[in-house]
């Protein structure tokens, strides 16, 4: 596999249908944006619908796109989103799981979930859930979950408080929620090998310079400006490990792609390790039965 990996090595994406959460801005948007230069028929899945229309807008005309109303912190919006799709969709062959909140103020979802956790792994999961059946029947199809360094840090799966009713940290809460997205993936691919069809694969940007610090406490959003030069990276160079996870015809089911520089935060996107504990199978069960029952969504696999 290529050590210095970059956007002209996408394949062509004609006659792939690729839908991304959160792409009206940030990571999404980049990703979008190769991915329908490639000639791919690309769905911005986005909670505010006129910001996705503006982000299809700046696609271009020739660009195939089209916009979906998503909104991950309500279920009901996610399974109206995905009969949309069903009504809309013959197939999908490639899901991004890419939108995320981070570092909020403690609140909670429509659905009385943390917002972290509920947004970033049980809205994607269910969203997940309920398109699946769009994606088995593709061979080659691919669900890309777009996870974070934060997955190290100060993270585990609470199963004693989920919700952060007891007390709320909020790096640690984030990092709950990406750790889920790293287990999700990990369990959604031992699910789907024996279909043979479809890969789970996961992705981290590193650090890029998104929207996403605005909600960072105030130490970090002050230090920002003065480190980011020396650890981060574009968003478009963020986006890159997300892309290679999708197309590289040479990437497989439970990998786990990320920059190859120091610390993971910058660097050409290459295969990477998590943390030992996101690959603990035990938990990995357990967190998905949990999440099928928060969700009330059940999987056509596994």
């Amino acid at each position: 596999m290529s050590d210095n990996w970059t956007e002209q090595e996408v394949p062509s994406q004609r006659g792939r249908v690729a839908v991304i959460t959160g792409a009206n801005t940030g990571l999404g948007f980049d990703t979008a944006k190769v991915l329908a230069e490639h000639g791919a028929t690309v769905v911005l899945a986005v909670r505010d619908v006129e910001k996705g229309k503006q982000a299809a807008a700046r696609l271009g005309a020739a660009a195939d796109v089209t916009v979906q109303k998503l909104d991950l912190s309500s279920l009901e919006s996610v399974r109206a989103a995905a009969a949309d799709l069903h009504a809309t969709l013959p197939k999908i062959d490639l899901l991004i799981n890419n939108a995320g909140v981070m570092y909020p103020p403690r609140q909670t979802t429509r659905d009385g979930f943390e917002l972290q956790f509920g947004t970033n792994h049980l809205g994607h999961f269910a969203w997940t859930g309920l398109l699946l059946d769009l994606l088995l029947p593709v061979e080659g199809s691919r669900v890309v979950t777009v996870a974070s360094i934060a997955h190290r840090l100060r993270a585990a799966i609470h199963f004693d408080d989920l919700q952060w009713e007891n007390s709320y940290d909020r790096v640690a809460a984030y990092g709950q929620a990406k750790l889920a997205n790293l287990m999700f993936a990990y369990e959604l691919q031992r699910r789907l090998a024996p279909h043979g069809t479809t890969a789970s694969i996961a992705a981290h940007p590193g650090v890029a310079r998104t929207e996403l610090v605005r909600n960072s406490p105030p130490l970090l959003r002050a230090l920002f400006p003065v480190v980011a030069p020396l650890i981060t990276q574009s968003s478009e160079r963020g986006a890159l490990p997300t892309l290679r996870a999708a197309t590289d015809p040479a990437a497989l089911g439970g990998q786990y792609y990320g920059p190859a520089g120091p610390g993971g935060y910058r660097g050409r996107p290459q295969v990477v390790a998590s943390s030992p504990q996101s690959y603990d199978a035990a938990i990995q069960r357990r967190l998905w039965a949990v999440s099928e029952e928060l969700t009330a969504v059940k999987f056509p696999v596994g």
